[in-house]
């Protein structure tokens, strides 16, 4: 039997309603917030939680929400997605690198499970499993992880698997965050202050070992660095706090309308912890906080987008790919293996 000899690229994020109806909104908010990674509350605490009120009433504000930036051809998230697969795969192709990309998402559709069974029918040797999470935290990444290992749990054969844990200080990943807020600067000029807003985390969830925030600083610090810019002329926030516990602080909505009330009047928000535009970033930032932060005294707001398909990220997660199963194959495995 001839080993497989293709390598097989699972690029992963957290998923998306199938379309902006309450119904769509509800399946994917209960598969969402069903998993522990997600809500760490003891479940006979927080299912009757969320059936009883989450679920009966958060989909509709949601679903109102997702209809102010749905695109023609869908969800932001999933566009954005296939499009970083599509140049994910011309890039591969261009260094020669044979290799077979596939998307999954921790909930809703295309699922990890589904992406994972078309590779495995491709016989792949090696699995490349990359979270679209620069920053690790046990919610996201170790969710996805999760969804593997659940999918590797009763087959016989597995292929040779590389987890990309984070890549919060990779060099080509800073470069291209860089890249994205100089590209805005050149179209509309420099504001007074750049904002880096990062999805929120319970508190908590740090104080149990989490490294996001740390990895959050350390990335916030890098662009800063690079671009130039002194200690008073950035910060770093958090958003989507959810329920009553304390999230990471500062929250991104109180610090644009603290900016506001201080005095300045034109902020840059960069979100690079999120790799393709989605409703937090479209809806939640360039929507709902721009208009906190001009209503609160601010006269200009510019939301610079995500990192989605742009050249030097797509550059990125080739040198994530091509780097790590270069740097784990020994002369030894070269040759092929099946294990």
């Amino acid at each position: 039997m001839n080993a497989p000899s293709r390598t097989g690229v699972l690029l992963i994020n957290l998923g998306t309603p199938q379309a902006p109806t309450a119904g769509a909104v509800r399946r994917f908010l209960r598969e969402f917030l069903s998993d522990p990674r997600v809500v760490e509350v003891p479940r006979a605490i927080w299912l009757p939680v969320l059936y009883a009120l989450v679920l009966p009433l958060k989909p509709r504000r949601t679903t109102r929400m997702y209809r102010k930036i749905w695109m023609d051809e869908g969800s932001p998230l999933l566009v954005h997605t296939q499009r970083q697969a599509r140049a994910l795969d011309v890039a591969l192709k261009q260094r020669a690198f044979e290799a077979t990309v596939e998307i999954g998402m921790c909930y809703g559709q295309p699922s990890i499970t589904a992406a994972l069974t078309r590779l495995m029918e491709r016989d792949i040797a090696r699995l490349v499993a990359l979270p679209l999470y620069p920053q690790y935290s046990a919610t996201t990444t170790a969710a996805a992880f999760d969804a593997i290992s659940q999918f590797f749990r009763k087959r016989r054969r597995m292929p040779e698997l590389h987890f990309i844990r984070d890549f919060h200080d990779n060099d080509a990943y800073i470069k291209a965050c860089v890249s994205r807020v100089r590209d805005s600067r050149a179209e509309r000029g420099a504001a007074e202050r750049l904002l880096f807003s990062f999805h929120g985390l319970p508190e908590r969830n740090v104080q149990l070992g989490d490294p996001y925030r740390a990895q959050c600083e350390k990335t916030a610090e890098r662009i800063a660095h690079e671009l130039g810019l002194g200690p008073d002329r950035w910060l770093l926030s958090f958003q989507s706090r959810f329920g009553r516990a304390e999230w990471l602080r500062p929250y991104t909505d109180e610090t644009l309308q603290a900016l506001a009330r201080r005095g300045v009047r034109s902020v840059e928000v960069f979100c690079p912890g999120f790799a393709a535009d989605c409703l937090e970033t479209l809806e939640e930032i360039n929507i709902r906080n721009r208009s906190f932060f001009l209503e609160a005294g601010g006269e200009r707001f510019d939301y610079i987008p995500a990192l989605n398909d742009t050249a030097e990220f797509i550059e990125c997660l080739a040198n994530l790919v091509t780097g790590m199963t270069t740097a784990r194959r020994t002369p030894e495995t070269a040759g092929g293996d099946n294990r």
